[in-house]
């Protein structure tokens, strides 16, 4: 699937092919004798510290979930290719037009449905799961996979009951579920699988802390590699090389100039100059759990406009963090970054800082909850979210920091350290 930021990602090279790009082209004639620059060259890897979830996390999560499918008058719920199936079970399976599902129920085993010619590759993945044991389902190209979804419910009983669809399946399937059994009630799964996935274990939590630190290294190691003449594309390839060094796969939005004033940048080229502001937003993945974080500094000397933009958005990142704690509301969180931001002369509204001030994370770089206005959702220790306020002048440039944010019992942290400046925003010059 083409995520939003790999859509960007695409559309921005497309636009910059023409042009010429002294890294890349030295990259590509020189590849095999030609170093690194010597930050990325320095990154370690850090793969040996990620360790992958395990079956019993997995089979742990499944027992919540029928705890919530009790509580919410759930029957079982139904979990297609996505996020999480991997989450419940391991499994990870690609979409299509054909499809692959479990059903959890509350009562009994799970059964498995899926192409029959996959049978070999998904009995490999299911060994490493916890539906070791579940029934399996297969179906032939010429028969109805729906009927043999309905025939697994009546097995269990609960052909007349009340089924969950995770979220993000096709919209076909779901439908010719609802044909094919009739007399079940077809309701979200979201209540189950929201409120398992959106509170972190500590092993959650330590492995997000870790993709966090992959990112911010990758950056630094980026920020110190920059020299004027690079465009988005060199810029990207020196942070796709740091990920390659540390050992994780990421990705990076990059924002020049005025293309900075777009909150995603923009599809037009530019080139890195004296005094460029310089935006870098996106994470990487370990073992399945995501960073998000954005730097934005300048190569040269900022000017004051820039340095009091800057201040600002900082402080509103400071705001979000002091006011985020168990029982606090999302809306809270942005309402107290967007008082800086409007008290600072950068409204009103929306006018300036675009977006809502965080979003949840997990296994997905936006899950639930959302930090914006009219979510009165509360907050609970073991949530994790980003802390990102931003400042967009259209024509100029555009300022957002963004940091991971860890719900506490008390209050909240950030994984990350926040950036010192525009010149310096690691800290380390």
């Amino acid at each position: 699937m083409l995520s939003r930021r790999r859509f960007l990602q695409s559309t921005t090279t497309a636009a910059g092919i023409a042009a010429v790009s002294t890294l890349a082209h030295a990259d590509e004639s020189t590849r095999d004798c030609n170093p690194l620059p010597a930050a990325i060259a320095k990154l370690q890897s850090l793969k040996g510290e990620a360790k992958p979830i395990t079956i019993q996390e997995c089979a742990e999560r499944q027992e919540r979930a029928r705890q919530l499918m009790r509580a919410n008058g759930m029957d079982a719920i139904l979990l297609a290719p996505g996020t999480s199936l991997r989450y419940f079970t391991g499994i990870q399976w690609w979409g299509g037009e054909r499809l692959f599902a479990m059903v959890l129920p509350l009562k009994g085993k799970p059964f498995l449905v899926f192409p029959a010619f996959e049978q070999r590759r998904a009995e490999e993945q299911i060994a490493n799961s916890p539906q070791v044991g579940a029934e399996i389902m297969a179906w032939q190209e010429d028969e109805s996979l729906y009927q043999k979804l309905a025939q697994g419910l009546i097995d269990l009983r609960i052909a007349t009951g009340t089924i969950g669809i995770e979220e993000s399946t096709h919209f076909v399937f779901t439908d010719e579920i609802s044909h094919a059994a009739p007399r079940a009630k077809i309701v979200s799964a979201t209540r189950v699988t929201a409120g398992c996935r959106r509170i972190k274990s500590a092993h959650e939590i330590a492995l997000m802390r870790l993709a966090c630190k992959a990112t911010m290294s990758v950056y630094e190691a980026a920020f110190k590699s920059l020299q004027p003449g690079m465009t988005d594309s060199d810029i990207r390839q020196l942070v796709h090389s740091g990920y390659e060094r540390v050992g994780f796969e990421g990705d990076v939005i990059v924002a020049i100039g005025e293309n900075s004033g777009s909150p995603h940048g923009s599809t037009v080229l530019q080139v890195v100059r004296e005094g460029s502001i310089i935006l870098l937003d996106d994470g990487c993945d370990v073992e399945g759990y995501a960073s998000d974080i954005t730097r934005t500094f300048v190569l040269g000397k900022p000017t004051d406009k820039m340095k009091r933009v800057f201040d600002v958005v900082h402080r509103a990142q400071s705001a979000a963090l002091a006011v985020a704690r168990p029982g606090v509301s999302c809306e809270s969180v942005d309402a107290a970054a967007r008082k800086v931001i409007i008290d600072a002369g950068f409204g009103p509204d929306y006018k300036y800082f675009t977006h809502r001030v965080g979003h949840g994370m997990g296994m997905d770089v936006h899950e639930w909850p959302y930090l914006v206005r009219g979510n009165t959702t509360k907050l609970g220790p073991n949530m994790m979210f980003s802390d990102e306020p931003g400042i967009y002048i259209p024509g100029e440039f555009g300022i957002r920091l963004e940091d991971d944010m860890h719900i506490t019992e008390s209050g909240a942290e950030l994984l990350t350290r926040q950036s010192f400046s525009l010149t310096d925003p690691f800290g380390t010059v």
